[in-house]
């Protein structure tokens, strides 16, 4: 993939909920075969950022570009259709369905060659085939992160949009789910990646967006970024 080829251009978004700017004037773009992390406490708009990209919430202003064509304001089920996916923060499974019904979820708008949509998925994630018959809400914690990203992968989406996925794991199982968003970024998915671990983003993409207050306030390749004294004394404790 052509990472300088975008599949994702977004200019001068706002997002309001009530009187409260959620995100003011923010702007990013994605290359094919890129990782791209967005950076930012709690309440900075990443979540808000990926959710307007989906198609959750409609912009105040600003427009978002995806494949050449503009997708702003568009519903989230047609994007999906089109090629995005969202893993949301935190379990994001639904605890009391079987692992292989959350999985078909992900491929609800087009079941076509589900079978073998599953059997990637499982290739991906063996574990989930060892437990494809049991609740997703007897999974562990890795697990489930698992399975929401295996459930995205359903829809054939293009681009992934991953909203904290290290949130609540432990190092191990860090590691584990930061290797697989770097296979499938060289299986040629384009990923935005919404995360706190700084140091483990910024290691595993190749740029990033720092987000304060719904405001992009810098951006650069992520190998500066880790560099940068800001970052540093901010996200990385140094």
């Amino acid at each position: 993939m052509e990472q300088n080829e975008l599949i994702l251009k977004v200019e001068g978004l706002s997002v309001n909920y009530g009187h409260v700017e959620a995100l003011k004037d923010a702007s990013l773009t994605i290359g094919r075969g890129e990782i791209v992390v967005l950076l930012g406490a709690n309440g900075a708009g990443k979540t808000t950022l990926m959710e307007t990209i989906l198609g959750v919430h409609p912009p105040k202003t600003g427009t978002i570009t995806f494949k050449g064509a503009s997708i702003t304001g568009k519903p989230a089920d047609k994007n999906v259709r089109d090629g995005i996916s969202l893993v949301p923060e935190g379990p994001g499974v639904f605890a009391s369905m079987s692992v292989s019904d959350n999985l078909l979820l992900g491929a609800h708008h087009n079941l076509r060659d589900s079978a073998g949509k599953l059997d990637r998925v499982f290739d991906w994630f063996p574990i989930l085939k060892d437990r494809k018959d049991q609740t997703a809400g007897t999974l562990s914690g890795g697990e489930r992160r698992m399975l929401a990203i295996g459930r995205s992968l359903m829809s054939n989406p293009e681009l992934i949009l991953i909203d904290e996925p290290s949130i609540g794991l432990a190092p191990k199982i860090v590691n584990d789910i930061f290797a697989i968003i770097s296979q499938l970024n060289a299986e040629g998915y384009a990923i935005l990646l919404s995360e706190q671990n700084a140091y483990k983003a910024l290691k595993a993409s190749h740029r990033g967006y720092v987000l304060e207050t719904g405001r992009v306030v810098l951006e650069g390749a992520s190998a500066d970024l880790l560099n940068n004294p800001a970052i540093k004394e901010a996200y990385l404790g140094a």
